[in-house]
């Protein structure tokens, strides 16, 4: 269990079906604290005006999402956010209304094969079949971080291996301590 030192931000980002929402969900288990999860999927579903999938209106809710970890994050709140979030620009307009090291970006980077064999949906084969428009990393784009301050390899590490490295980083940033709550 982890003691949390100051409020921050986890900025999970990646194609569909890296990781993100796991790793959140995992993260979440271990903190002492009170932790609002920011799900991309469900907020899209919630959230009035519905979105496509269409730069502008991922822009919107990226933009969206943003507003909410801000607003919670400025109650003294953790805030997991799991959201595909394909654009570098927005993630870094984003990150500018953060305190400096209290906002960290985690790249679950995994590779595009990996991210089929997983997709128990089927949507990446309806997305190259072409029955799906404006998929990430298919006919819309996806831009990794050039330098996220956590990146885990969802592909070739287990669940507990990326958390680990999660938290390693975050007791290097003074954010947590690592004790029994």
């Amino acid at each position: 269990m982890y003691k949390i030192n100051s409020p921050f931000v986890l900025w999970f980002t990646g194609m569909s079906g890296a990781g993100k929402t796991t790793l959140t969900t995992v993260c979440t288990s271990v903190l002492c604290h009170d932790v609002e999860i920011l799900d991309g999927d469900l907020l899209r579903a919630m959230l009035p005006q519905k979105l496509g999938f269409s730069v502008e209106d991922r822009t919107l809710h990226m933009l969206r999402v943003g507003a909410l970890a801000l607003d919670f994050f400025r109650q003294g709140k953790i805030v997991l956010v799991a959201l595909i979030s394909p654009l570098k620009e927005i993630r870094d307009e984003i990150r500018l209304n953060f305190p400096k090291g209290q906002f960290l970006e985690v790249y679950c980077q995994c590779d595009f094969k990996v991210l089929v064999d997983r997709d128990t949906k089927g949507l990446y084969a309806k997305a190259l079949a072409g029955e799906i428009k404006n998929f990430t990393g298919i006919d819309s784009p996806y831009e990794p971080p050039d330098f996220p301050e956590i990146l885990v390899h969802t592909a070739y590490q287990t669940i507990e291996e990326s958390t680990d490295i999660i938290f390693r980083e975050l007791e290097i940033c003074s954010l947590v301590t690592k004790k029994g709550c």
